[in-house]
């Protein structure tokens, strides 16, 4: 789950900040849900891909992985790994991992990184790319060190915005094409949020999954690129490799 779609949940359990948890219950091992009930939620926050339920003293950090899921006041027919019923709702939280986090999370995250945070500082984001001249961009793209939020689909369709092949080292990029890398992944991931709230973000992908390009009418190639080896959908006439 991609760091747009933890905005989207963020605005959904917005009703249930302030309110105490009466009952918990779950799957998970990491943490005893028991120790939740009677806890207030202080807080929900975002970084990357990680969804943060803030209480007085701790958090809990949700992460969705590949498969994860959530339901707000309603549930699946599978078991939720935490299910939070509070004074005017109930969270289920299903196929994610759930950690505790006792430290303060301004210790724990550094919030310049969220390419969807109003703290996102893209100077930083220049500096440590440029650290790693020899990575490809479709793996930079998916480090969460530097583009937290930032995953596949984002990955893609930043690539085919700036016309760029995904197997193009870093330090291989001219000047300008690195600015707008590091531009894209921001913008894109706004243009994910909006389209997505509306049912309408799959309607709107240029390149990922699709067989032709929408530019030249050409193939699209599929590829598994770089280190992380995921999925990328390339135009090989309109998507420049730079050596």
């Amino acid at each position: 789950m991609e760091g747009p779609s933890l905005l989207i949940l963020k605005e959904q359990v917005k009703t249930f900040k302030r309110r105490k948890v009466c009952k918990a219950s779950g799957t998970v091992t990491k943490i005893e849900p028991k120790m939740l009930v009677g806890e207030r939620i202080v807080d929900f926050k975002t970084w990357g891909k990680h969804f943060l339920i803030v209480f007085k003293s701790f958090s809990i950090r949700i992460h969705f992985l590949m498969f994860g899921s959530y339901r707000i006041n309603e549930r699946k027919a599978a078991s939720p790994k935490l299910q939070l019923k509070l004074e005017n709702g109930e969270m289920n939280l299903y196929a994610c991992s759930i950690e505790r986090i006792d430290e303060d999370l301004a210790n724990v995250y550094d919030w310049s990184g969220d390419v969807m945070n109003d703290l996102w500082d893209p100077a930083k984001a220049r500096r440590k790319i440029r650290k790693r001249p020899d990575v490809t961009v479709s793996d930079i793209l998916l480090d969460q060190n530097i583009f937290a939020g930032v995953g596949n689909i984002i990955k893609n369709e930043v690539l085919f915005r700036i016309r760029v092949h995904p197997e193009t080292s870093v330090g291989s990029l001219p000047p300008r094409k690195l600015t707008a890398l590091i531009g894209e992944a921001r913008n894109y991931s706004f243009d994910f949020y909006r389209w997505k709230k509306v049912f309408e973000l799959s309607k709107n992908w240029l390149i990922y999954t699709k067989r032709k390009c929408p530019e030249c009418k050409g193939p699209v190639t599929k590829r598994y690129t770089g280190l992380t080896r995921r999925r990328s959908f390339v135009c090989e006439r309109c998507q420049m490799f730079y050596d």
